[in-house]
C-alpha cells in the first residue's frame, strides 16, 4: 500500500513534514514518528518538521518545528499527514515542493497531492504511519515509537472507540518493542494538575442539553479571555467533559475564537461527519470538527445535530 510513499522519499534528498494546524497527539505523533522513521533507516537526508507550536505535546523528543526559508522547498518531497482538505495544512508551503504525497486516516474528502495513501478505516494517522514502516521494512527507533504510540492512543481514546481493532494492537505492539517507557509516557499524558482539574469542573458545570438529548457546551470569546487558557485547550481539551453521560449520545462544543467559532463533534453510535462537513468542517464519523463565523451557524449545527438524534 505505501510502496509509491517509501519510493517518494528514496528518491529526494530533502523531506518537509507537514501536518494540519492546531494540532492534536496523532498529528504531532504521525510528524515526529515519521522524521524519525526517516532519518533512522535514511540518515543522510535532510528532514525538516513545519507548523504551528503546542505547548502540550512538548514532552515528546523533538517536539519543536523547523524555520525554513521558502528556497528549502526547491527539489524537495513534502509529506502531508493527517488531514483531509488543503486548507487544513499547518503551512500551506507544501505546494511549491518539488512532489507531495499524503498519508491520512480521515474520510475522503479530495486529491491535493500526487502521491495518496487514504484509509479510513485506521484508528489514527499514527497507526499508519507505523504500517508504512511495519510494511516497508523500516527499522522504528525510541523517539518514532513513543510519537508514533502517543497518536495512536489519543486517536483510539486510549484503545476504546470502535476504529480500534486487532490490526491496532498488533502494530502497537511493534512502537513497544521500540523501547519507551509506556508507564511515563500514560502519566504525561493523562496526570492533571490541580488548576486544570478545576477547569474541568466549570466545564461541565456548563453542560446543557437539547430537547432531544445532544449535550453541548458554548464559551464567548470573552469567557475565554477571562479564563486565561488556550482556544485549543477548551474546544478540544474540554469536549471530553460530555463524553459517557448516560443517555447523550452526540455531544458538541463550542468555542469563540479570532476565526470563528471552532465545533468539536463527537458521538458514541451516529455518523455526525456529513454534518461536519455541511458546515465546511470533516473528520471521522464519531468524530469531527468544524469552524463556523458565528454563533447563530454554531446554533444551526446544533439544531442539525438534534434532529439527527431525533430520528434515531
Amino acid at each position: 500500500m505505501f510502496e509509491a510513499v517509501l519510493d517518494c522519499i528514496k528518491n529526494y534528498d530533502t523531506i518537509i513534514i507537514h501536518r494540519h494546524s492546531r494540532p492534536d497527539g496523532d498529528a504531532m505523533g504521525s510528524q515526529i514518528g515519521m522524521k524519525h522513521i526517516i532519518l533512522e533507516n535514511f540518515p543522510d537526508k535532510a528532514v525538516y518538521m513545519v507548523g504551528d507550536e503546542t505547548k502540550f505535546f512538548g514532552f515528546l523528543p523533538d517536539s519543536t518545528m523547523d524555520e525554513i526559508d521558502d528556497s528549502t522547498y526547491d527539489g524537495a518531497l513534502a509529506i502531508l499527514l493527517d488531514f483531509a482538505s488543503p486548507h487544513l495544512a499547518s503551512d500551506e508551503r507544501y505546494t511549491k515542493a518539488a512532489k507531495t504525497a499524503r498519508i491520512d486516516h480521515h474520510i475522503y474528502c479530495e486529491t491535493f497531492t500526487d502521491v495518496e495513501v487514504v484509509d479510513s478505516s485506521f484508528e489514527s494517522c499514527c497507526g499508519m504511519v507505523t504500517a508504512f514502516a511495519v510494511e516497508c521494512g523500516l527499522r522504528i527507533n525510541e523517539t518514532a515509537g513513543k510519537a508514533l504510540y502517543t497518536g495512536m492512543l489519543t486517536d483510539s481514546g486510549r484503545f476504546r472507540y470502535d476504529s480500534t481493532s486487532s490490526r491496532t494492537f498488533r502494530l502497537a505492539s511493534e512502537l513497544i518493542e521500540a523501547g519507551f517507557d509506556t508507564n511515563e509516557l500514560y502519566r504525561e499524558l493523562y496526570s492533571d494538575n490541580f488548576d486544570n482539574k478545576l477547569l474541568k469542573a466549570k466545564f461541565t458545570l456548563k453542560i446543557q442539553f437539547t430537547q432531544n438529548n445532544v449535550a453541548y457546551i458554548y464559551t464567548t470569546r470573552d469567557e475565554v479571555n477571562e479564563l486565561g487558557v488556550s482556544e485549543f485547550s477548551i474546544s478540544r481539551g474540554m469536549v471530553a467533559t460530555m463524553a459517557d453521560i448516560k443517555g447523550v449520545d452526540i455531544w458538541v462544543n463550542f468555542t469563540e475564537s479570532a476565526e470563528g467559532v471552532l465545533c468539536e463533534l463527537r458521538s458514541s453510535r451516529f455518523n455526525i461527519n456529513p454534518i461536519a462537513v455541511k458546515y465546511g468542517g470533516g473528520g471521522h464519523q464519531k468524530a469531527s470538527g468544524a469552524t463556523v463565523p458565528d454563533r447563530d451557524t454554531a446554533m444551526a449545527m446544533l439544531n442539525d445535530l438534534d434532529q439527527l438524534q431525533g430520528e434515531n
